[in-house]
């Protein structure tokens, strides 16, 4: 208990002493595009990718974009953002978000068992006697205990669907116990798409165009990639030998709920925004095609946590993430990007990216049409910049009535210096755990190190029931925490205090 709430005390400490990473004036997005086309620039040559589009996504629609180099090497078309891509796993989220909205609609339970829905798992058999069967949750967060099986589950993007039923029906080797670690299964997401097809009655491609591609819009966006118009079509290439070779397109089969989807810049984006949409959670009307509440689910891992350098240049530098695997996304807490939603795609022909920054309502991706090409690094590279630029704005927490209220009044018990403002304002707790007596001797030790404290800075609330501040005294600065208990009224349950070193102010 103690511990957990030194994390938290630790946590609310820092929060107001944070160095900002813009030390002068925010740039606009404008300045900034020439950093941006660098970094991809760069990439594009260093990995000879023959055509490449990029985009920043920020206030709820596609801020910048731009095209460089050829959607196919004979023709010599140009990329723009009308291009057409396919985005490889990028589609798991599409996947996913389906499974979430078939959930929403009571067609299925996430703890349902997989085998309800694709009755030829039924007769697998599982690698010990204790293994519990696949629900639908493993396979959509990789823990189902299925093998990574990348390279291989791309190359099965063609296979029929009755092929795939004989596939299934014979049974998988484990790499391990289901639901004991994160391993990522393009195998397990084509069974989801499986799910989706019985769960809804219509074909998965169907489903997804009818409940998120046309609800927003995208038009241009589907799986049958080679009918799609060959003018805007990106064809894909291999470099091998020092020389690309084109890749054979893949026409829609069993493993499109996995990798299959094919989108452009402009399509993507809609995407996007409509998902950074779902925060902060609010009031407003929920007019999207999937609830708010339901996107923002698939940011919940299931704990497999690993510690993680970010990509990009900065990595090296930066400290750790904490990543897990949501629900087709990698999801990370980073330093200095707050939460972050990610992906990559790549499959024969193309490479993607895709990071999403919920806390600042701003994404950045790249598509590619180079087998295996892998945009991550300038995409969260330009991330970085664009925080660096002062372009990053957190979303403020708003002070709830109720901190406000108990602020002001721990706030006057330091000015009188006891605890007589807070009668009747303390839980049960506060008193056994330090003494009024104790509290008035800590009131008059801060006093004559710092003197009075008649300014406070704006509070830096992390929820409606916990705060951390800064009061600014005569001789120096007071931090402190305030946290209230779950009680109604609101009452206190812990406050901390403690001097800003010098350096610190």
């Amino acid at each position: 208990m103690r511990q957990k709430f030194g994390l938290l005390l630790v946590a609310l400490l820092a929060t107001p002493l944070a160095a900002t990473a813009q030390e002068s004036a925010p740039q606009t997005l404008d300045q900034l595009t020439p950093e941006i086309d660098a970094l991809f620039a760069k990439y594009q040559a260093d990995a000879h990718v023959p055509g490449m589009v990029y985009g920043v996504v920020k206030d709820g629609k596609l801020a910048y974009v731009k095209g460089i180099g050829v959607q196919d090497l004979d023709a010599r078309r140009p990329v723009t953002a009308d291009s057409l891509f396919r985005i490889a796993s990028m589609t798991k989220a599409f996947t996913a978000l389906s499974i979430l909205h078939l959930r929403d609609e009571g067609k299925l339970r996430l703890d349902d068992l997989a085998e309800q829905y694709v009755p030829e798992m039924k007769g697998w058999t599982y690698p010990t006697g204790d293994s519990p069967r696949i629900r639908v949750r493993d396979l959509l967060q990789h823990v189902g205990g299925l093998v990574t099986d990348d390279p291989w589950g791309d190359r099965q993007q063609i296979l029929p669907q009755e092929d795939f039923t004989r596939m299934v029906a014979a049974g998988v080797p484990f790499s391990r116990a289901p639901q004991t670690q994160h391993e990522y299964s393009n195998f397990g997401y084509a069974l989801l798409g499986r799910i989706v097809a019985k769960a809804s009655g219509m074909a998965y491609t169907a489903y997804v165009q009818r409940t998120i591609l046309t609800p927003l819009g995208m038009t241009s966006s589907g799986y049958d990639a080679p009918n799609a118009p060959k003018a805007r079509y990106a064809l894909g290439y291999r470099w091998e030998n020092e020389r690309w070779s084109a890749e054979p397109e893949m026409v829609d089969g069993a493993f499109n709920s996995m990798g299959g989807l094919q989108v452009s810049a402009n399509d993507y984006a809609k995407w996007v925004a409509f998902l950074l949409s779902a925060w902060p959670p609010r009031d407003d009307a929920d007019t999207g095609p999937v609830k708010r509440a339901t996107v923002r689910e698939m940011a919940q891992g299931l704990n497999f946590v690993a510690v993680a350098n970010r990509t990009g240049a900065s990595g090296a530098t930066a400290c750790k993430q904490a990543a897990a695997y949501g629900m087709g996304w990698r999801v990370a807490q980073d330093c200095d990007l707050g939460l972050t939603l990610a992906h990559g795609g790549g499959y024969p022909g193309y490479g993607s990216h895709v990071m999403l920054m919920p806390d600042h309502g701003v994404g950045v991706f790249a598509l590619a049409n180079r087998t295996y090409a892998g945009p991550s690094a300038p995409a969260w590279d330009t991330a970085v910049a664009m925080g660096r630029a002062g372009l990053l704005e957190a979303r403020a927490v708003p002070v709830s009535p109720a901190v406000s209220e108990m602020f002001e009044a721990a706030r006057a018990a330091y000015a009188a210096g006891n605890l007589g403002a807070l009668e009747g304002k303390l839980a049960m707790n506060f008193l056994l755990d330090r003494s009024a007596e104790n509290w008035t001797a800590e009131f008059a030790k801060l006093k004559a190190e710092v003197g009075a404290c008649p300014a406070a800075e704006p509070l830096a609330p992390t929820g409606a029931m916990s705060t951390a501040f800064r009061l600014n005294c005569e001789k120096g600065k007071l931090d402190g925490v305030l946290l209230l208990a779950p009680t109604t009224p609101a009452t206190i349950q812990a406050l901390r205090l403690r001097v800003v070193p010098p350096e610190r102010q």
